[in-house]
Order: structure tokens, then sequence, then C-alpha cells
């Protein structure tokens, strides 16, 4: 995981830590590759919490192409089989949010690679609406024909 010399940044990801200004990227890294950074998360909602980001800055998903999607979700995995070996939780939760209304806070496209043990705290709302077949099959519809 990552050559001998410091990488280069990605392309206006700056994730300094205001706290005692720390560049993440750079002290914390445990993977890196020609389109991603993974790098410790410098909230560690719990141990071994890691950040994956994509090297060109992009702000969100859509932004990415097919091939960067598939490079981060290959970082995801990699991480996520390292932190089993490593902290053995008792799952693994990967959160990644798109503009402000999904959640996003920094505006670079990135996921989180979380370590859960069911005790830690972390919670999500899931609010469902348990809509009935005829709508689930209209929404089918409208998301088919926009791709």
């Amino acid at each position: 995981m990552g050559g001998c010399c410091p990488p280069t940044p990605p392309d206006d990801l700056s994730l300094s830590d205001p706290r005692d200004g720390i560049n993440p990227w750079l002290t914390t890294r445990v993977h890196e590759d020609e389109l991603t950074l993974a790098f410790m998360d410098v909230g560690q909602v719990n141990p071994g919490h890691v950040i994956v980001a994509i090297r060109p800055h992009l702000e969100t998903l859509v932004d990415l192409s097919p091939d960067q999607a598939a490079a981060a979700f290959r970082t995801v995995n990699r991480v996520a089989r390292a932190l089993e070996a490593a902290f053995k939780p008792e799952g693994l939760t990967i959160l990644q949010t798109n503009g402000a209304g999904g959640w996003q806070t920094v505006p670079h496209f990135h996921l989180h690679v979380l370590p859960r043990c069911s005790n830690d705290g972390v919670t999500l709302t899931w609010p469902r609406k348990n809509p009935p077949a005829d709508e689930l099959a209209r929404l089918a519809g409208q998301i088919r024909v926009a791709r």
C-alpha cells in the first residue's frame, strides 16, 4: 500500500484538521493508487474509521466516471478487508453522501468505511414509507427512462 515517496495530494483536496493542522491524506494514509486515496478520518467515530477519496477533485458520485466509481469501490473493498483483519468488528458501515440534502459536508467525493459494534452509539434514521407495489413500479419506470 503506497510507495516510498509521499503521494501527490488529490487535486484541490484540502482536508486539513483545523484542530492541529495535520494533513490526514499524508500522515495517516492506509492506501493509495492512481485514482484513490484512503486515510484515517480525524474524527474516528470508531477506531479504524477510514475515508476513501477519489483523486481528481469531483464533488459527488454522479460526477465520477464509471471507472472512477469502480476504483473507489475497489479501494473500499480493500480497506474493508484490512479493517476486518485488523479490528475484527461485528460489522462495517459504508457511507457515501451527496449534496446538502444528502448530508454531504465536504465538497469532495468520499466514502466512510466504519468498523461497527452493536453498542457503538452510531445511528441512522431510516423512515420507511412502504409504498404500494404500483407506486414502486411507477418509480422504477421513471428511473429506467432517465438512464
